[in-house]
């Protein structure tokens, strides 16, 4: 990977002419004319998707349903620390690496946590146009946040798609062994676009990256990290809610769940999973029962931080 954001070997040099084509791609790609149209945008935006978290929030409200997961509900204080530390995984890991990035204060969690509760429950990538406005605010050590939220996301899509093509190449010979309803061609396609896409982004690293090498390695390597976090984090879960099941099924299931949920154009995925749990470790009810817990669980902190959020950002702006 070269200095201007090339993944290739460490102490190669881009040729001039590659490096003239990724700055006439970046100007293309950075939103320049946006800001120089409107340069109060972020001004208006955050309290845009203050609202809409509100909006976002009250909605979760229709998939909450407690009744049917309270026999499971964990009394343990080590359940709800893990359940902690994994919702707040997403948003943490972000403030690692532009902590390294830009010097980001930890004050800035705020800010990460209204982009991932934006995404989550009003819409993927909206998190990063949010955050985007925000560090144009805030963000004073750089001239232009665009770059490295574009770099950050970027990373995290290809290091997502070598993470689904690994574990099917683990996971082929079981896959191939169950009958999961799966088509092979459907199975195939999915597979060809996860790699095709992998491929694209490599093909074109020097026109997509602007960040220097060392902090692209850093940044890929902490997704990579956050990726098999969370399966074991899953995994750990789901043995504290049932523990008389092996925590090892766990975090196969897990694992599996995770290639599942990347792999595009597959129809019926929790089918597909529950299939799987019933396979290993043969108690499907309760396995569906834990999985609701966990969505319920989710739902709810979702339904907190874009309350807390959401009030508190149209509180600060009005004062302001």
């Amino acid at each position: 990977m070269d200095k201007g954001g090339e993944l290739v070997a460490p102490g190669s040099d881009a040729p001039n002419a590659a490096a003239a084509a990724g700055a006439s791609v970046g100007r293309f790609i950075d939103p320049k004319p946006l800001v120089e149209k409107s340069r109060n945008w972020p001004s208006y935006f955050g309290p845009a998707v203050s609202i809409l978290l509100l909006a976002g929030a009250v909605w979760q409200l229709r998939d909450m349903d407690f009744s049917k997961v309270g026999d499971l509900m964990p009394t343990s204080l080590l359940f709800w620390l893990v359940f902690l530390f994994s919702y707040f995984q997403a948003p943490l890991t972000d403030w690692i690496m532009f902590r390294r990035l830009w010097q980001l204060p930890f004050s800035g969690m705020g800010a990460l946590l209204r982009k991932y509760v934006s995404n989550e429950i009003l819409l993927g990538y909206l998190g990063e146009v949010y955050f985007y406005a925000w560090a144009k605010r805030h963000v004073t050590s750089i001239a232009s946040p665009f770059g490295a939220i574009k770099d950050v996301t970027i990373l995290s899509a290809l290091t997502g798609n070598i993470s689904t093509i690994l574990m099917v190449v683990l996971a082929a010979p079981m896959i191939g062994q169950l009958n999961l309803g799966i088509s092979s061609n459907t199975f195939a396609w999915s597979i060809a676009f996860v790699m095709g896409t992998s491929i694209l982004f490599l093909l074109l690293r020097r026109q997509l990256f602007t960040l220097p090498a060392s902090d692209l390695w850093f940044v890929a390597n902490v997704h990579f990290v956050r990726i098999f976090s969370y399966a074991l984090l899953s995994g750990l879960l789901w043995h504290l809610i049932l523990p008389g099941i092996s925590f090892t099924y766990w975090l196969l299931l897990a694992t599996m769940r995770q290639l599942l949920s990347r792999l595009p154009f597959l129809p019926n995925k929790d089918v597909i999973f529950v299939s799987l749990a019933t396979f290993f470790v043969g108690r499907d009810t309760e396995v569906s029962h834990a999985m609701l817990l966990l969505a319920t669980l989710t739902v709810a902190a979702h339904f907190v931080i874009g309350l807390v959020f959401g009030v508190t950002g149209l509180i600060r702006e009005k004062s302001s």
